[in-house]
């Protein structure tokens, strides 16, 4: 059986599900752009947004992705749609069909829920979890993670650090960067900022803030459980899932907030159509004179 597993705030972890498969080609249009003069220490927004777009676009076309009427898609439209657009970004997002537990959102503003994720959380425990991936893009964390794998390549390949800008970039390279970027962690300071940024998200526009707790509560009985070494050896520069949910939950009591949570129905099913039952018709009947 296939292990779930959650890598919040790890841009691109799904350059690779697993190591086999890390090696990613990125396409012209990337190279092309590294090429330009991308650089480790003078990477804008911009550069890793060019990146990131080549990539997401390479992931969608190796994942099963929900249709338009899937019933993931049509759920993601409904508790999502309506914040694709906040200050200084812009969201797109789609449903991967994959059981792994994961999201991840990219320096172009490209979010990816996992349908693993979406089985297992309610409308306003997904939201949270949506919340923090927006905060790694809002905060620029995406574009930070970006600049670290790619300091990482330079040394790798050798390539002097003192020259600032690299001539040429093979896929083999750009291979070697996504692996370098599932190994990149955010730092503890950046996942709180991405998880204080989600409490703000769900308390600005009407949600329930302790959703978030709850949401980082069902990570950590994940963390106790079979895929518990699997899952800590992913999260090992997070702060423990436990204490996040304890932060949320103090977060939610400060602001007189504060209630026990209780799971919504999760349903990823099609809406079934409404149907109109039609009266019944009887049947004339003549009486025949004499």
């Amino acid at each position: 059986m296939k292990k779930k597993f959650i890598v919040l705030g790890v841009l691109f972890a799904a350059f690779g599900f697993t190591k086999a498969n890390a090696q990613i080609n990125l396409g012209d249009k990337a190279i092309g752009a590294v090429q330009k003069g991308v650089t480790a220490f003078t990477l804008t927004n911009a550069d890793a947004a060019a990146l990131s777009k080549e990539a997401v676009a390479k992931l969608d076309t190796e994942n099963e992705v929900a249709g338009p009427t899937d019933g993931y898609t049509l759920r993601l439209n409904r508790v999502f749609g309506k914040h694709t657009a906040g200050d200084g970004y812009t969201l797109n997002y789609k449903v991967y069909k994959v059981k792994d537990v994961n999201a991840f959102a990219t320096a172009d503003g490209s979010v990816r829920v996992y349908s693993g994720l979406m089985d297992i959380m309610d409308d306003n425990e997904l939201l949270a979890v949506i919340g923090h991936e927006i905060g790694h893009v809002a905060n620029n964390d995406s574009r930070d993670a970006m600049r670290a794998a790619y300091q990482k390549e330079a040394v790798i390949d050798g390539v002097s650090s003192q020259s600032a800008k690299i001539s040429s970039v093979t896929d083999s390279q750009l291979g070697k960067i996504g692996s370098a970027m599932i190994d990149s962690k955010h730092s503890r300071k950046q996942e709180s900022e991405a998880d204080l940024f989600s409490y703000n998200f769900l308390k600005k526009n009407g949600y329930d803030v302790n959703a978030e707790e709850s949401a980082f509560r069902i990570l950590a009985k994940m963390s106790e459980g079979a895929q518990a070494s699997f899952i800590d050896q992913m999260m090992s520069s997070h702060p423990d899932s436990k204490k996040r949910a304890d932060d949320a939950k103090k977060r939610a009591e400060k602001d007189g907030l504060y209630k026990p949570y209780v799971q919504q129905k999760i349903d990823n099913t099609v809406p079934k159509a409404a149907t109109t039952k039609k009266p019944a018709t009887t049947k004339k009947t003549t009486t025949k004179k004499k």
